[in-house]
């Protein structure tokens, strides 16, 4: 008969389950429609309290909280399945099991630690050994090395550090070793930083990823020469600082001649659960301790990591921590316990041998992709993939380029193949891919699906999706690669206009910035601030163009204003026009800023002037009228009996050559003439291309020289038969004759010929008795 209790927390739990699902289904719609809009602001603790659905409910409101930049990956959570259902159902029975009774609890516990021990050293080929089961994967280290310390110095437990005065103890580990771990195990046992001794992994012979043997021997017989005791050796196995499987046969020997404890932990030892196993991998059943990490390996959620030790000393155990003695603790193998025997051994073996797969196939579809060099140690039973963008294996007309860049090219590859893992990662999320620093290779982007695959639930149909988006960046990265030497020249040839700004951390083109032609090497703080806010208007003028670059700012973490980024490219760039462009959006702005500052004074002028003829003006009126019609009341008697035709007499004024015009034609003839047509820039010549692109070979661009050609025909046909004033006949920016559409020096506005009309655009009209204020430029009514 099933107990009431356990079945209603089974309930309990479906119910939050499900509540959560329906929250994440209902996150995608508000993130797709831009609704979703939660604050998780604090409140009051309800007096009456609240039912399992409303807490349930505000827990995925907290969940579903709005980021910065309201992207669902941030909301997501990892998918779980029926067996991770059974990991959180362990979690809930860690509690209502914690109060049982002494004797039940006892057996309870004792059951479930024998059995899960048992199952995971049967699976993992490692008999006659004990477990500890921790939240932290480096505890279990930490624990072991306690163990080993009570064995070495049997005063430890009663005298602590003094009992290290005999012999100082340490520790040996890789320089490819998890950043941190060897630190974390002496702050954790109160051992100086000088007990802990890194190996490096350089060899003259053999894998540059594995520890040197003949130095760490070397180092040994140092150590003990200077009356220290080696303590203990950490040797990793494909671990997250891909590390492959070292020598553990040579290295267990070592351990055994200077009575060292080895170690072993990484990824590659889950594969001792698989039919066939790699003998490097294999060796690693003879160590004296392994670490393992089920819950990424099988995607279970919370459940601890695993040490596995062999140990003849129980009393030892218990003093070095390895042996749980609170209830919580003892109920830790519980999740993993449960989640073990819903899988079932097929299950776990499935798992594994599926991530297994997944990176053969990724190495088998890697050998096809040019300029992608994969790591010397992936073999067939590495269960991690590692790759990257390399110029040894690119191949193409950018060859030559290539090999003859200089030796700062380390930098900029890193950098490549960090964009490259950026973007894999953004495009295909499902694969898990991520990027790692190796201190040889450099940046490479690393697959790992024995960590991420049962997490995210990737497949071999993804794999595929992610070899497809690696074939569409290499291009990219190999034609930005060979174009940046290009664009570099390009950028010095319009010096000191433009200057080229070197930065191995940008991945693309290059960096560019325009100089006025007052630019020098020291700027006062208001010149900064021009020539940034001449590169800004710059860079808004480059967006408007019609154009597959991107220009930027530079990265998120490290933004500029006084310089354009130019980001990744293809192979049908033309370098030349796309400089010439920055140049001549460059000069024009820098002439508009003049223009705009000659107009300020030309108008200034203007107006005083203006003034100045208004008031001689009424003063002839007043000669002309006689003194006797400027009495108030005298005035009006003789504008009754002898009415005076008063002519208007106003002024126009031209903005473009900055002179004064009677209104007398206009009020003649009671029209304005047209608008004089002014050639075509490279802003509006593009939006009357929309859809074309710009910057390419004009060899690539047979239908857009056309277009551009019938274009600038049919302007000019319009114009003829408007009467109007025409640009330049030849304004083909693609013919050879003629310069480019980017080089064009824009004339000034044309001036009005003083026999001519006055234009409808040359300012506002100003009549006789009217007057300007200075600083404003507004006409207001005198009285009269």
């Amino acid at each position: 008969m099933a107990n009431s209790a356990l079945v209603e927390m089974g309930r309990y739990l479906n119910e939050m389950v499900n509540i959560l699902e329906d929250g994440q289904r209902e996150l995608a719609v508000g993130l797709e429609t831009g609704s979703l809009s939660r604050t998780s602001c604090p409140g009051p603790l309800q007096g009456d309290g609240q039912n399992v659905a409303n807490i349930c409910h505000l827990v995925q409101d907290l969940m579903c909280e709005d980021t910065e930049d309201n992207d669902e990956q941030s909301h997501k959570l990892q998918n779980m399945g029926k067996n991770g259902h059974m990991a959180l159902l362990g979690h809930c029975l860690t509690a209502y099991l914690s109060m049982l009774n002494k004797d039940g609890f006892r057996k309870l516990t004792t059951r479930i630690l024998s059995d899960t021990t048992l199952w995971l050293c049967r699976l993992f080929r490692y008999e006659n050994s004990s477990a500890f089961f921790h939240e932290d994967d480096r505890e279990g280290l930490v624990r072991v090395c306690r163990l080993v310390l009570h064995t070495l110095y049997e005063d430890y437990s009663s005298e602590g550090y003094a009992a290290f005065n005999t012999a100082q103890p340490i520790v040996y580990q890789s320089t490819s070793s998890s950043p941190g771990l060897g630190q974390h195990i002496c702050n954790q046992l109160g051992l100086p930083l000088s007990s802990l001794c890194t190996v490096p992994c350089n060899t003259v012979f053999g894998s540059q990823h594995q520890m040197d043997v003949a130095l760490l021997e070397k180092l040994i017989k140092e150590d003990m020469d200077a009356g220290k005791q080696p303590l203990l050796l950490i040797a990793n196995a494909g671990n997250s600082s891909v590390d492959r499987a070292y020598r553990l046969g040579r290295l267990k020997v070592l351990c055994e001649q200077y009575s060292m404890w080895l170690h072993v932990e990484g990824v590659s030892l889950a594969t001792l659960a698989l039919d066939h196993v790699s003998s490097s991998v294999k060796r690693a059943i003879n160590c004296d301790s392994m670490t393992l990490t089920l819950g990424p390996w099988l995607g279970l959620p919370a459940v601890p990591a695993i040490t596995l030790y062999r140990h003849e000393d129980p009393a030892l155990s218990l003093a070095a921590g390895l042996t749980a003695s609170q209830p919580v603790e003892k109920l830790r193998p519980l999740p993993l316990w449960l989640s073990l025997q819903f899988l079932g051994n097929e299950g776990i073996v499935h798992k594994i041998r599926h991530a297994t797969d997944l990176s053969k196939q990724l190495m088998e579809r890697l050998k096809t992709v040019p300029s992608i060099k994969t790591s010397v140690e992936n073999d067939v039973s590495s269960p991690e993939v590692l790759f990257r963008f390399s110029q040894e294996t690119s191949s193409g007309p950018c060859n030559d380029l290539v090999e003859g860049c200089c030796t700062e090219d380390k930098d900029i590859m890193d950098t490549f193949n960090r964009w490259l893992g950026e973007r894999l990662a953004q495009l295909v999320p499902i694969s898990g891919v991520d990027v790692v620093e190796l201190e040889d290779d450099g940046t490479c982007v690393r697959f790992n699906p024995l960590m991420t695959a049962a997490v995210l639930g990737t497949q071999q149909s993804d794999v595929e999706v992610l070899v497809g988006k690696l074939l569409e960046l290499v291009p990219v990265l190999t034609s930005t690669l060979c174009l940046r030497e290009d664009f570099r020249r390009e950028v010095q040839r319009h010096s000191p206009f433009l200057s080229h700004i070197e930065d191995f951390n940008w991945p693309g083109l290059g960096i560019v910035r325009y100089n006025p032609q007052w630019f020098g090497d020291v700027l006062e703080d208001k010149q900064i601030q021009e020539v940034e806010k001449m590169n800004c208007e710059l860079m808004k003028k480059l967006h408007e163009q019609e154009t597959n670059i991107s220009f930027s700012s530079g990265p998120e973490y490290g933004t500029a204003s006084d310089r354009i980024y130019v980001g990744m490219v293809t192979e049908e760039l033309n370098i030349s026009q796309l400089v010439n462009t920055v140049a001549a959006l460059g000069r024009e702005i820098e002439e508009n800023g003049k223009l705009f500052e000659n107009m300020a004074e030309v108008v200034q002028r203007g107006i005083l002037e203006a003034e100045l003829q208004l008031q001689k003006d009424s003063e002839k009126r007043i000669l002309e009228e006689g003194l006797l019609r400027q009495l108030p009341v005298v005035s009006s008697v003789l504008n009754w009996f002898s009415p005076l035709e008063a002519s208007v007499n106003g002024r126009t004024f031209n903005l473009t050559d900055g002179s004064l015009d009677s209104t007398e034609p206009t009020y003649s003839t009671k029209a304005q003439t047209s608008v004089l047509h002014l050639p075509d820039t490279p802003t509006t010549l593009s939006k009357r291309l929309q859809g074309r692109k710009l910057f390419l070979h004009s060899e690539d661009l047979g239908t857009v020289i056309n277009s551009v050609r019938e274009s600038v025909e049919t302007a000019t046909e319009e114009c003829s038969a408007a009467s109007m004033p025409t640009a330049a006949s030849n304004t083909n920016p693609f013919t050879p004759t003629s310069p480019t559409l980017l080089e064009k020096q824009y004339p000034s506005p044309p001036s009005v010929d003083a026999d001519k009309t006055p234009e409808s655009h040359a300012g506002p009209v100003m009549q006789e008795g009217d007057s300007l204020t200075s600083k404003e430029g507004r006409m207001d009514q005198t009285a009269r």
